[in-house]
């Protein structure tokens, strides 16, 4: 586990005295592309759950829009960024989860780089989801719609040459040339990180790592 400020144990603590407006605990985990938000919400879900508190972990990365939708509108090589998400489907995902017993959610298959709909359960013994993606804290149009639902947030801040190395190795690991690993990492994720930088709602925490 990476070294954090504050540390795993303080955060399961704040998040455990944080009051609920629904029938569930949502804790947003925001942060840039390759921050490191899955490895945290991994690791606060293990904890919380050990705690006597079930936590489920939800990924903002179903809400992708398909390809071929993406290619119609001339938006697959910003695939990542604020327009290429189904928002509102994401906020009523939100919503439910605060309502219902069981939810199901789409999830992302990053081998095939497709969305799959229903992949995920959220069930009735579920008390705290800690939802992650780059834009929960984001303030622009509808994203910034979201910073009322959360119970909780956390903002994961890295430095961006940190980012930038993560994310062309990530490349790489997807079987990219180093060239191309690093045209895709500039072109599109570091510009989104820059994005999320410039305009980042506040957050109960800001984690600092790296």
């Amino acid at each position: 586990m990476m070294a954090l400020d504050p540390p795993v144990a303080t955060l399961v603590e704040s998040i455990l005295a944080a009051p609920r407006a629904g029938r569930r605990r949502l804790v947003a985990l925001a942060g840039a592309p390759a921050s490191g938000k899955s490895t945290l919400a991994d690791a606060l879900a293990e904890r919380l759950t050990i705690s006597g508190c079930d936590t489920q972990v939800v990924p903002m990365d179903g809400f992708h829009l398909h390809n071929p939708t993406l290619i119609a509108r001339g938006l697959l090589d910003r695939k990542g960024a604020p327009e290429t998400f189904d928002v509102s489907g994401f906020a009523h995902l939100t919503t439910r989860l605060q309502e219902e017993d069981e939810v199901f959610y789409p999830t992302f298959d990053r081998a095939r780089d497709i969305a799959i709909a229903g992949g995920g359960l959220v069930g009735a013994h579920c008390d705290t989801v800690i939802i992650e993606g780059n834009y929960l804290l984001y303030d622009a149009p509808q994203w910034r719609d979201l910073h009322r639902v959360w119970d909780f947030s956390v903002r994961l801040e890295v430095p961006l040459p940190i980012l930038e190395e993560r994310l062309v190795k990530r490349w790489l690991d997807h079987g990219l040339s180093h060239e191309d690993a690093t045209a895709r990492a500039t072109r599109n994720d570091i510009a989104n990180a820059r994005s999320i930088a410039a305009a980042m709602l506040p957050a109960d925490v800001t984690v600092r790592t790296g």
